[in-house]
C-alpha cells in the first residue's frame, strides 16, 4: 500500500519542477494544506447530514406547514394482492403482453391497469412537504457558504486579480478562513455524495451525481497541491446561482407561482451568467494561460484543467434544459410543465380507480386523477446542482 502511494503522488507529476512535498511541511513558521487536514471532511460530512436531518425537522417543517405547503403524497392506487406482487416483484414498467394477461386475470381492461400501475409507482414519489424541507435545506446551507466566501474573498487580492492565484506558488501559507471554507465545502459535497441516494430522485441524476465526484476530485486534488485561491474563485462562483434555484423550488411548493417564476427566471440569467460567462473568462482563462505563463508545465495541470473542463461541459447542458424551460415561460406566458417532473400524471379524463371491463362487475370507480399540482421544471430539478 505504501509503494501504491507512493508512486500516485509522485512528485514530478502532481508538483511543480524543483519542489518535493518535504518544501510543503507546515513548520513554526508557516502552515501548508496536509492531505491528513482531508480526513475532518468525513466526520463533519456525517456531523453536516444529522444537521440537515435536524433541521429538516425542526426548523424547515414547521415553516412548510406554516406556509400551508401540501403534506400529503400523490393519492394511492388501490389496494391490489395481484397487482402489488407484480409490481414489487417483477416489474413497475409491466410490457403490453404482461398486460393483457392481468386483464384476464383481473377482468379489468388494460388502460386501467397501466392507470394502476402509473398511481403505485407515483405512491413512492416524495410528498411537497418533504421536497419544500429539502430545498429549504439547501437553500440555507448555500446561503450560509456564500456569504462567508464572499466576506472572506473581498480581503484577498485574488478575487480582483487572478494572477495573484500564482504569485508565490506553491510557498502560499494556508490561512485559517480559506482552511475552514475548503474542509466545509468538501464535508458538504461528501454529505451529497452519500445522501444522493435516499434523497429525491431527479431525472438528472447520473449527471448530478458526475458533478459531485469530479468537485470531490476537484477540492481533494487542489487542496493537497495548494491550489486553493483559485478554488475559493471557484466555489464561490458556483454556490451563487443554487441560492436562487432553491428559492425558486420553495416559491414553487408553497405555490407562489409569480414569484417562483420570477425566481426561476432570475436563476437561469445568474446560471448562464455566471457558468457559461464569468466562469470560463475568470476560472478557465487563469488555469488554462495564466497558470501555464506563470509556473510552466506539469502533468498534474492537465488532470485539473481536465476536470475544470469537465464541469464547462455539465454547465452547458444544464443551460440547455434551462434555456428550454425559460423560452417555454416567455413564449407562453407561465412556465409549461417540465418533461423531468417528478409525478407521473395520469390524463385529466381518467379515473384513479380501476374500471372492470363487464358491467355488472362490483369494482366501482370514484373519482377522477388530478394533474401533478407542481412545476415540472422546478420539482423535475431543471439544475439540482448544485453546482
Amino acid at each position: 500500500m505504501a509503494g501504491i502511494l507512493a508512486w500516485f503522488w509522485n512528485e514530478r507529476f502532481w508538483l511543480p519542477h524543483n519542489v518535493t512535498w518535504a518544501d510543503l511541511q507546515s513548520t513554526e513558521e508557516a502552515a501548508f494544506p496536509q492531505a491528513e487536514d482531508l480526513y475532518l471532511a468525513f466526520p463533519l460530512a456525517f456531523c453536516i447530514f444529522m444537521i440537515r436531518l435536524l433541521f429538516e425537522r425542526f426548523i424547515a417543517k414547521p415553516c412548510a406547514l406554516g406556509l400551508k405547503v401540501q403534506a400529503n403524497g400523490p393519492q394511492k392506487a388501490q389496494p391490489n394482492a395481484i397487482l402489488e406482487k407484480v409490481f414489487t416483484a417483477i416489474t413497475k414498467h409491466p410490457d403490453e403482453k404482461r398486460l393483457e394477461g392481468l386483464s384476464k386475470q383481473l377482468d379489468w381492461d388494460v388502460r386501467s391497469i397501466q392507470r394502476w400501475f402509473r398511481q403505485r409507482r407515483n405512491q413512492e414519489k416524495p410528498s411537497t412537504l418533504t421536497k419544500f424541507c429539502e430545498s429549504m435545506w439547501r437553500f440555507t446551507f448555500y446561503l450560509y457558504i456564500f456569504t462567508y466566501g464572499v466576506r472572506f474573498l473581498k480581503k484577498t487580492p485574488w478575487l480582483w486579480n487572478t494572477r495573484q492565484c500564482w504569485n508565490g506558488y506553491p510557498y502560499q501559507p494556508l490561512m485559517p478562513d480559506l482552511h475552514y471554507y475548503y474542509i466545509v465545502e468538501l464535508s458538504f459535497y461528501w454529505s451529497l455524495m452519500f445522501s444522493q441516494f435516499i434523497d429525491i430522485k431527479r431525472k438528472d441524476f447520473g449527471v448530478m451525481f458526475t458533478h459531485h465526484v469530479v468537485a470531490v476530485i476537484l477540492l481533494t486534488f487542489s487542496y493537497v497541491t495548494n491550489l486553493t485561491r483559485v478554488g475559493t474563485l471557484t466555489l464561490c462562483l458556483h454556490d451563487v446561482a443554487d441560492i436562487v434555484l432553491e428559492a425558486a423550488k420553495m416559491a414553487n411548493y408553497c405555490k407562489c407561482q409569480k414569484l417562483s417564476d420570477l425566481l426561476f427566471l432570475t436563476f437561469a440569467i445568474v446560471f448562464i451568467v455566471s457558468r457559461l460567462g464569468i466562469y470560463p473568462l475568470w476560472i478557465l482563462n487563469t488555469t488554462l494561460f495564466e497558470l501555464y505563463e506563470a509556473l510552466g508545465n506539469f502533468p498534474a495541470l492537465w488532470v485539473f484543467n481536465m476536470l475544470l473542463v469537465i464541469l464547462q461541459i455539465l454547465h452547458c447542458i444544464w443551460s440547455y434544459l434551462i434555456i428550454k424551460t425559460a423560452y417555454k415561460a416567455v413564449s407562453k406566458g407561465k412556465v409549461a410543465k417540465d418533461d423531468r417532473s417528478d409525478i407521473e400524471s395520469s390524463s385529466d379524463e381518467e379515473e384513479t380507480v380501476p374500471r372492470s371491463k363487464t358491467p355488472h362487475s362490483t369494482i366501482t370507480t370514484n373519482g377522477t386523477s388530478g394533474a401533478n399540482g407542481t412545476n415540472g421544471y422546478l420539482t423535475g430539478g431543471t439544475c439540482s446542482e448544485e453546482h
